[in-house]
């Protein structure tokens, strides 16, 4: 198999397990996006946090970001408060109701995983899953 062969292959497993992951741990009454809900977690998180360091982090553009905050907030799940260190910046962290459902959709997502891995995976390809977990981190978080 060839570079691109891998790189177009690993790209539909990961689309495909992505969308499943979505389908399986969102609760039917919420219409956040999946981009809205790890936003939400990195924040829950890291702690308080600005637009344009979210941005940085989740590789999209600030104006993409602010979009996506600016849901956020009017969803009452992220506060904005003016940094304390710095008045020209304004840091954004969960509230309470924020921090709750970013509680609630890993273990719902994170259940029908550990299902799926016990009941479809031996002990070798569970092993061959979580060594492929590892390089999927490595590349990224390589500067490639």
């Amino acid at each position: 198999m060839t570079e691109a062969e891998t790189a177009t292959a690993l790209m539909t497993a990961m689309t495909r397990l992505r969308a499943r992951l979505r389908a399986e741990s969102a609760p039917t009454d919420m219409s956040l996006t999946w981009s809205q809900i790890t936003t939400l977690a990195r924040i829950v998180r890291e702690g308080p946090t600005t637009t344009s360091a979210l941005a940085q982090a989740e590789h999209v553009r600030r104006q993409s970001m602010a979009e996506t905050v600016a849901r956020l907030r009017a969803d009452g799940l992220i506060t904005a408060d003016q940094d304390p260190n710095d008045g020209r910046k304004t840091l954004l962290s969960a509230t309470r109701e924020g921090r709750s459902l970013t509680l609630a959709i890993p273990a719902a997502r994170t259940t029908w995983l550990e299902q799926a891995v016990r009941t479809l995976l031996d002990a070798d390809e569970q092993q061959t899953l979580l060594a492929g977990a590892a390089i999927m981190d490595r590349i990224a978080d390589s500067d490639v």
